[in-house]
């Protein structure tokens, strides 16, 4: 393991449009102005990268506030060491936009991806240079096949893999639980049955879930169709589903909706203390699980990236404030399957810099920099879990670096975008307000593109 990062810069951060990816004269930008804050970075693991005079990397994607601040911490040390001043730029446009500004000649160096669908079309567009051969070389050694693929267009390889999440999770407090003596289900039937027990036990509502998300609300309740596609159905039915081999409305799809309706269209199960079930639409997903700390909720499902939205002085332990278990399988002895997230970083430009930068990101040394700030996990190997920020962090590395688990990325970012960023979204919000889920899939299909 290479060195760890342990300082943290401060960074502005404003919501910004298309505007706000322009790379002069923002107002919106996240900037960090050259070469570290300390001046006391060790620079034995960054002299693989060169020393630049006066240059400068941009670099654009949807991460803003503290873990923008986090993200531009973790590279200060090779701006120190390599003279490169790294400009970042975080807006929740940028899935919305860099479409547009990479047709124009305007899009920044590097862009940091989210879905891999809006990558793969910007590759097949034209839009990218090939990364160097050491950026695909830290790409094959830290990294599976299958991560690599994300960045792999018709063959050719296209862009690095960056962070990870695991989906799937559902938060609760060891507290309530030991009280009321709560077991952690096994199966998906015994999650069923302790929501039944926590709706009729606790005087409140089991589930507290917030959608809201702007452009894209709805997108949390795609994270629970997904997780119970693979559960009920395996892997080999959720690649079918992804690469249209079996339509959106396929029998099996159906069932996975309805399982979750079971949940999140069920008034005795949901919104604990945020209102109906309507009321999911409204409630800022970052906001949605907070009513388990005042006791008005007991489970909220969300990956692992939410221990960054629990907030100051909140514990995340087995024995803490808030702890979370995986969504269980279908039975209790079948494999380790989950769902998860990451961003892929694609270069639009082949200065020497760029090169370097986008080397060191798909890097151990990054991985284990960017981690020790807190908040995040990577499926990188040479990453080491034990610099993570929490015990549920650690175990989530420890999973994604198990050869035996079964990962598969979010379905709705490896679909076409028309669906997956925009049809799968709108669908979520009339099946919440009220439509019938035959009526929502049919709907979505429809507007798969054709081939």
């Amino acid at each position: 393991m290479k060195s760890i990062l342990h300082r943290r810069l401060l960074a502005s951060v404003a919501a910004a449009g298309v505007a706000g990816l322009a790379l002069a004269g923002c107002t919106g930008d996240i900037e960090n102005g050259g070469g570290g804050a300390g001046g006391d970075a060790d620079c034995a693991d960054y002299e693989q990268y060169g020393t630049f005079d006066g240059a400068e990397v941009t670099i654009s994607g949807t991460i803003v506030e503290v873990e923008a601040d986090r993200l531009i911490a973790s590279w200060a040390d090779f701006e120190e060491c390599t003279g490169i001043e790294v400009e970042y730029q975080g807006t929740q446009e940028f899935e919305a936009n860099i479409e547009v500004l990479a047709q124009g000649g305007n899009a920044p160096d590097l862009g940091i991806f989210p879905q891999p669908g809006l990558f793969q079309r910007l590759a097949r567009g034209g839009h990218f240079v090939e990364p160097s051969a050491d950026t695909q070389a830290n790409v094959d050694e830290f990294w599976s096949e299958d991560w690599k693929g994300y960045g792999t267009v018709d063959g050719t390889f296209y862009g690095a893999p960056l962070m990870a999440s695991i989906k799937g999770y559902v938060w609760y407090s060891p507290a309530e639980f030991e009280e009321n003596g709560w077991e952690i289900p096994t199966t998906l039937d015994e999650l069923d049955a302790l929501s039944q027990q926590i709706a009729a036990d606790s005087g409140h509502k089991p589930w507290c879930i917030g959608l809201g998300s702007d452009a894209a609300t709805g997108w949390p309740a795609t994270d629970w169709i997904e997780d119970f596609v693979l559960r009920m159905h395996g892997p080999e039915v959720y690649d079918q589903w992804i690469a249209h081999e079996i339509p959106f409305n396929d029998p099996q799809i159906v069932e996975a909706f309805d399982a979750v309706g079971d949940y999140i269209k069920n008034d005795d199960y949901v919104n604990g203390g945020l209102g109906d079930v309507r009321s999911q639409l409204s409630v800022p997903f970052g906001e949605g699980g907070l009513p388990i700390l005042e006791g008005e909720c007991s489970l909220h499902h969300q990956a692992s990236f939410y221990e960054g939205f629990w907030g100051e002085g909140v514990t995340v332990a087995e024995d803490g404030d808030v702890w979370a278990f995986l969504t269980p399988p279908v039975n209790a002895d079948d494999p380790q399957a989950v769902t998860g997230g990451g961003e892929i970083v694609g270069a639009f430009d082949d200065r020497e810099e760029v090169q370097a930068f986008q080397t060191y990101l798909a890097s151990d040394t990054w991985a284990n920099n960017r981690v020790a700030e807190g908040g995040v996990i990577s499926a990188n190997s040479g990453l080491d879990p034990s610099v993570a920020s929490s015990d549920l962090l650690v175990q989530s590395i420890e999973i994604l670096q198990n050869p035996e688990t079964t990962f598969r990325f979010d379905a709705s970012d490896l679909m076409p975008g028309a669906v997956g960023a925009d049809s799968f979204f709108r669908g979520i919000v009339d099946w919440i307000g009220g439509a019938e889920t035959q009526e929502v899939v049919d709907e979505i299909e429809s507007s798969w593109p054709a081939e």
